[in-house]
């Protein structure tokens, strides 16, 4: 009786696994065709039947970016990060991907440093960090490390000439702001100086009216007085 659950069992768990694997498999051959909608029921399947299958969650997560779902996206991948072994780099920089898309650029620069920290030659990382430090407002020339260090990994990608563009443009701009900064140190300057000046200008000449107030004073006070009496004759 012990025996013939044991095989009962060992045939559920085979079964098991195998269904799990089927379900990644077609699910994994629909999203390598470019089939998103029809891989997502596989895909769910399949990370419910292993939570720890790290490859499907990656896939299911991409899927639920390309159907405009990054609030998924973030939910499963926020899930296996912890334990994502060798693919932690590459579920840190989806992660950022989905927090991008969401407008959400601070977080997502986050992850892609992450991503980043991990793995030092993840050079689309480099890419989606500068990205999004264009897109956050702040100074574009702190993007032009990372479009460097993006060219020095995939020196010959499709994208080189439109980077190296988009880096001569900051630099120019910077190069421009920088003078515009300089032009305006020294305006002011000048006009604090034309300013002091004028005070001093002024000062000196109301200084000057004091002292001749104060001479014309000091003469009437030498005057003698006379204290004699006059008597009427």
């Amino acid at each position: 009786m012990k025996k013939n659950i044991c095989i009962a069992v060992i045939f559920l768990l085979i079964s098991g696994f195998a269904w799990g694997q089927n379900s990644f498999s077609r699910g994994e051959e629909l999203f390598m065709n470019n089939k998103p909608e029809e891989a997502l029921k596989y895909l769910e399947s399949a990370v419910v039947e292993d939570p720890a299958f790290v490859k499907a969650y990656l896939y299911l997560g991409i899927v639920y970016i390309q159907l405009k779902r990054p609030d998924d996206t973030i939910t499963i991948y926020k899930k296996i990060l912890p334990r994502a072994g060798s693919d932690t780099a590459l579920i840190a920089y989806n992660l950022g991907n989905a927090y991008f898309i969401k407008g959400q650029i601070a977080v997502a620069q986050q992850y892609y440093s992450q991503a980043i920290d991990i793995d030092g030659t993840f050079a689309s990382a480099y890419l989606n960090r500068a990205n999004s430090l264009i897109r956050s407002g702040g100074a574009p020339n702190d993007a032009v490390p990372d479009y460097r260090q993006f060219l020095a990994l995939e020196p010959q990608s499709p994208k080189k000439q439109q980077i190296e563009r988009l880096i001569t443009f900051i630099q120019e701009e910077h190069a421009a702001e920088e003078r515009r900064r300089i032009l305006a140190e020294e305006l002011a300057r000048q006009e604090e100086e034309r300013r002091r000046q004028l005070l001093d200008d002024v000062a000196a000449s109301l200084q000057a009216a004091s002292t001749e107030t104060r001479g014309v004073s000091a003469g009437a006070e030498d005057v003698l007085g006379y204290e004699g009496e006059f008597e009427l004759e």
